[in-house]
């Protein structure tokens, strides 16, 4: 023998082919045979496997509970030989009501809860199938479906269950196979019977009226579904997509105007305990101001507290926050990647996957149909030989006890068949009676009956539509919205509108005045103080800026690095000391400084302009900043500056800039852009030196300006009115030489 006769042959494969095709092989693997679940039925091979290994334990629903851990080993010995871990995890699943919708094994003992605990040791737990899952199996002995040989060829399973039950979108499915994966969400079986019914009369029915039957996914934790009806169509249109969920919950008065909010149910696959110990870690963080407390007070039932931090709160505004900020809302993807009919991976949108269903089923009555038209043949055969049997009772009775071989002699005698003869032969004396004959002849008939009537099936494809849509209407009966299992539990919602959580209801409202030395300190003072210029400050600094503001407001801080930055009033330090570096608050750039420092309104509109002349109007309600690094909203071109920041009066319709060099020009505001970034258009044009300051005036009223003495207005400016981009020219006379209009 040779060395190569010894180990087979050698090919010499470039290390890349070798793996591709290796990989390739695997991946087909774990697509076909793992991951992604049948269209037909609904179920990837370990559950089918699973299923059909209990009905051949004898576990149907009437029937009493087994071990777990003999169905496990049945399964795993027979059908499935991986891990007793991977099947019994896949037995507990299918028993757990809040991870199934529509349950498919029935499980005594502790199956785990919805708090994550892991179920109890398949040596523990007992378990049988439902009604559901034998409805799938429904017809499996009546040759409804093809079988192959399990992997050690000693045994036989089915391809696919014969599923007279929608199971993929009833119970959804999810798995993740090689570069491809499968999210599908429970639906209500009510609903998709009635879709499945028009789907039958209508075959080419619209994506958007399927939806008026199957409304969006029904999840077995209930919770409220606050998708858009668009997006809910567009995702069953393309089967991709998500569906947006949200927890149900309730208020409870304690009196005294106090209140607590109840949750009671929870999106689906989300861990309670897990979702409450996040929220306490938030809350620890102090990430959730309008939250107190949270308690788990659940039994079977979902019932978890929330205690706001203050009776002022509103209710919605708190679970709003809480929705932002955690489980509380979650969304659940669509991707409907199953296996077709012919073991293809295929994404199909909702009218396609529930053909495909309806075609299996065709296919099973059709099947079944002609078993049981076989059974009937084989039976009226018999039925034909015990007739003519007694008819000619004694010769056959002579036949018998005479002739050596018995059964060729009846066949010649009365050109019987194998199979009648070998059952007359196996007759019994008792059935010799006159009665049997009569029940022989009312059996013929009514099997004859039977079989004109499934050949009349067989043939008319109207009558089997007909008939499927009948199972249709038994499905719903059985598991439909009027029984316990079949009530929706997920509600079907609105879509929420944007609400803006009011973080300063938490805030007790109190006047405050605040303060900005030159040197960046800042501090806020209680009480509306109007003298400021006695305070104390650090060495070598001194006052700058001063408001008025409550402490539920917010200031905004306008630098000259073109940044509007925000503070909530609350955060600023006391009035103790000197206060604290305004630049620990905010990321002001090292080289820039505050401009100017006001109290948010809302609703007004700023001009910007930067030492170049350059601005335009911005909406106050945009300069907001959620960042320490605040908003950027003038943009400026290197070694300039931002100047100035002005707000426009109510009732001001024109503009007044001075140029250092002592230039005026006043034009209207309708000239200047609206805008929420950017470098302005110019303002006034200057062939030396830049701006010196704005305002904003009535022309009708005249221009107005700030003395020592006191306010003066000059009202005879027409000559100094003009458009944008001028030049302007020298002030009126008695303008102020500081050159400035404060």
């Amino acid at each position: 023998m040779t060395d190569n006769a010894a180990v087979g042959e050698i090919r010499d494969t470039r290390l890349a082919d070798a793996l591709s095709e290796r990989y390739l092989s695997y991946a087909l693997s774990t697509i076909t045979s793992r991951s992604l679940p049948d269209v037909r039925d609904g179920l990837k091979p370990v559950h089918r496997r699973l299923l059909y290994a209990m009905r051949q334990l004898k576990l149907e629903p009437s029937a009493g509970f087994k071990k777990c851990a003999r169905v496990v080993g049945d399964v795993i010995g027979k059908y499935h030989p991986h891990g007793d871990g991977a099947v019994y995890d896949t037995l507990v699943r299918l028993a757990q009501d809040f991870a199934q919708r529509y349950t498919l094994v029935d499980g005594q003992g502790n199956f785990g809860n919805i708090d994550g605990d892991n179920a109890a040791a398949m040596r523990y737990t007992e378990a049988r199938l439902t009604e559901v899952a034998w409805a799938l199996l429904d017809g499996i002995d009546q040759d409804a479906v093809d079988f192959r040989d399990t992997y050690d060829g000693e045994d036989s399973e089915p391809v696919v269950l014969p599923s007279n039950f929608p199971n993929l979108l009833a119970n959804g499915a999810a798995g993740i196979a090689v570069g491809m994966a499968t999210s599908i969400p429970p639906h209500n079986v009510g609903e998709l019977c009635d879709a499945f019914k028009y789907l039958i009369k209508t075959p080419n029915v619209s994506i958007e009226k399927l939806v008026e039957f199957v409304q969006g996914p029904d999840f077995p934790t209930g919770g409220t579904l606050v998708e858009s009806k668009e997006s809910i169509i567009e995702s069953y249109r393309t089967g991709r997509g998500s569906f947006r969920m949200r927890a149900k919950w309730e208020t409870e008065d304690l009196g005294r105007g106090m209140y607590q909010i109840v949750v009671t149910e929870i999106p689906y696959q989300v861990q309670k305990s897990r979702l409450i110990e996040k929220i306490a870690e938030l809350l620890i963080a102090k990430k959730l101001p309008l939250l107190s407390d949270i308690r788990d007070e659940s039994t079977e039932l979902v019932r978890v507290v929330l205690e706001p931090r203050s009776k002022n709160i509103e209710a919605e505004h708190l679970m709003e926050h809480l929705f932002r900020q955690t489980e509380f809302e979650s969304r659940f993807s669509l991707n409907m990647n199953v296996l077709s009919a012919d073991h293809t991976p295929k994404v199909m949108n909702l009218r396609d996957a529930m053909q495909a269903f309806l075609d299996h089923r065709q296919v099973v009555l059709v099947r079944v149909t002609s078993h049981r038209l076989d059974k009937i043949a084989r039976r009226l055969e018999m039925l034909g030989g015990f007739i003519i049997a007694f008819l000619n009772l004694d010769e056959v009775i002579r036949i018998i006890r005479e002739e050596d071989d018995a059964k060729i002699s009846l066949m010649k005698a009365f050109e019987l068949s194998d199979i009648q003869a070998e059952a007359i032969l196996n007759m019994r004396l008792r059935q010799l009676r006159k009665l049997e004959e009569l029940e022989l002849r009312k059996e013929h008939d009514d099997l004859t009956l039977e079989q004109t009537s499934l050949n009349k099936l067989l043939g008319d494809n109207e009558a089997q539509w007909k008939m499927i849509s009948n199972e249709f209407t038994e499905t719903k009966k059985k598991f439909g919205q009027k029984t316990e299992l079949g009530r929706r539990r997920t509600i079907i919602g609105s879509v929420p509108t944007a609400i803006i959580v009011p973080i300063e209801s938490l805030i007790e409202k109190e006047p405050i005045t605040i303060i900005l030395s030159e040197k960046d300190w800042v501090r806020a003072v209680k009480g509306h103080v109007d003298n400021t210029a006695d305070m104390k400050f650090k060495d070598g600094d001194k006052h700058r800026f001063s408001i008025h503001a409550e402490t539920t407001d917010k200031v905004l801080i306008f630098a000259t690095n073109g940044r509007f930055f925000t503070l909530g009033c609350d955060k600023l330090p006391g009035g103790r000391g000197h206060g604290e570096p305004l630049r620990l608050m905010i990321d002001l750039a090292n080289g820039h400084d505050v401009l100017d420092i006001f109290v948010f309104k809302g609703g007004r509109r700023a001009i910007v302009a930067s030492e170049a002349g350059r601005g335009f109007i911005v909406e106050e309600d945009s300069l907001i900043a959620q960042t320490r690094n605040g908003k950027q909203v003038l943009n400026l071109k290197d070694q300039q500056e931002a100047s100035h920041m002005l707000m426009i009066q109510e009732g001001h319709d024109h503009l007044a800039v001075l140029g250092t060099k002592r230039k005026l020009l006043i034009f209207p505001l309708d000239e200047l852009p609206t805008m929420g970034r950017g470098q302005g258009v110019i303002l006034q044009r200057y062939s030396q030196g830049g701006l010196a300051d704005i305002n904003t005036l009535k022309l009708e009223e005249g221009l107005t300006w700030q003395t020592a003495s006191g306010t003066r207005t000059e009202t005879n400016i027409g000559e100094w009115v003009g458009k944008r981009a001028q030049a302007g020219q020298a002030p009126f006379k008695g303008f102020p030489k500081a050159n400035s209009f404060k």
